[in-house]
């Protein structure tokens, strides 16, 4: 699975071969009218179309779903903060990724559809959006907003650019430590670097992208910056998101390099000037 996910994050080369096909031929999406709703998606295991009156047998019975400990609504604070921090994951991830971005409708504010995976026959509630759902999730939606102006900064992430100044390969796989791209079943963190020149061509832009899919938190090591660039936190997913918060001062990184990702937990960086 970590081989895969960095596939899919880096272009999916290995299905569109980029000699025949441009590098950005992927349109990436994790959700679509078809199947579960983003918060759907980590909020019931199993579909529930029981009211589109086909006894549940239609629709995908392969969503790929996980409730995170109890099938659909719930009051508990520590399910529902792992959901929100699985949606925020999703969203880094899908905006980290090379290739167009596509996000279902609704999936900003974590709309509902009730575990109802095929609802084109529902004209009601299940299908419509729920915009009160939008105060309550707050939350979600400013980290949308946030993640979407992010990929709009860093076009590296968006399709190939001119090479770095620096030196630094284009797209390099630093899973636990830098320069490792081995993967194997036991694999619980992958890391992945874009780097380019920034679209204006008067710098270079370096963001480094780390995703720990373990319950347990996971340590992992930074490749070395130019002696003038020092690695900045931008996000980190296991922190309730706010608008100008200081991500760096609530994330446990040591010594410019060494980085404590915590469980099922993705952290962003870039590559900034030094002050001093």
């Amino acid at each position: 699975m970590a081989r895969t996910a960095i596939s899919r994050i880096t272009g999916s080369n290995d299905i569109y071969d980029p000699v025949r096909r441009s590098k950005t031929p992927s349109v990436n999406f994790l959700t679509c009218h078809d199947g579960f709703t983003l918060y759907d998606l980590y909020s019931y295991n199993t579909k529930h179309n029981e009211k589109n009156g086909w006894e549940n047998t239609d629709g995908d019975n392969n969503g790929h779903s996980w409730n995170c400990g109890v099938e659909g609504e719930t009051t508990e604070p520590e399910i529902e903060d792992l959901r929100r921090r699985l949606i925020k994951n999703a969203v880094a991830t899908l905006l980290c990724s090379r290739g167009p971005a596509m996000f279902y409708a609704g999936d900003e504010f974590c709309n509902t559809q009730f575990g109802n995976n095929n609802a084109y026959c529902q004209d009601n509630i299940v299908s419509w959006l729920d915009w009160r759902r939008l105060e309550e999730y707050k939350e979600i939606h400013d980290f949308f907003r946030y993640m979407i102006a992010f990929r709009k900064k860093y076009h590296v992430l968006r399709r190939p650019v001119k090479a770095a100044a620096c030196g630094l390969p284009e797209i390099s796989i630093h899973n636990g430590y830098p320069w490792n791209g081995g993967t194997d079943y036991n694999s619980r963190l992958i890391g992945i670097m874009f780097a380019g020149r920034n679209e204006a061509d008067t710098g270079d832009e370096i963001v480094f992208y780390a995703m720990n899919a373990y319950w347990g938190w996971v340590s992992t090591q930074l490749p070395e910056l130019p002696n003038n660039m020092r690695w900045k936190v931008c996000v980190n997913t296991y922190v309730v998101y706010e608008d100008g918060k200081d991500m760096e001062k609530y994330t446990e990184f040591h010594g410019g390099h060494h980085l404590k990702v915590p469980p099922r937990t993705v952290v962003i960086l870039t590559a900034e000037h030094r002050e001093d």
